[in-house]
């Protein structure tokens, strides 16, 4: 009688449970990219919140001062910081449309006019300054 050949072989081993380390390229590949968005969203943040810190102190500012040519001077400030000196320069005028489009509120060239009079100790134009350093534009584009 003959004999089966595979009577010869030895019995089937198991492989043992394959090890999660070290990992392989492609994993060091993907942890290197998640590592380098999260650094790019920290450095996205923080030039943003840098970039607004002129308007959190004018607000900060603005709560303190009663007098409306301080935070028109507060307001003129935020202008050059934000958009140059040439916005915050111009005639009478063209300085309400920019401040009207800057701040969504309706300034007049008679209410500007009154900060450069005797008595200009007027509430209620502190109150629109204070409401124009708070609604203050940073991001918008300007054509004025």
């Amino acid at each position: 009688m003959q004999t089966n050949p595979l009577d010869g072989l030895h019995d089937v081993i198991a492989p043992n449970q394959v090890d999660w380390w070290p990992l392989a390229p492609a994993w060091w590949v993907i942890i290197a990219l998640l590592c380098i968005a999260l650094l790019t969203g920290v450095y996205a943040i923080y030039k943003a919140y840098q970039f607004k810190k002129a308007k959190r102190y004018a607000v900060s500012l603005s709560q303190q001062e009663q007098y409306p040519q301080h935070l028109h001077i507060i307001l003129k400030r935020l202008v050059v910081e934000y958009y140059g000196k040439h916005l915050a320069t111009q005639p009478t005028k063209q300085w309400c449309e920019t401040l009207n489009t800057l701040s969504g509120l309706t300034f007049t060239e008679k209410e500007i006019l009154s900060l450069y009079s005797s008595e200009n100790n007027n509430v209620d134009l502190s109150k629109k300054f204070r409401q124009a350093i708070k609604n203050f534009k940073v991001k918008e584009p300007l054509y004025v």
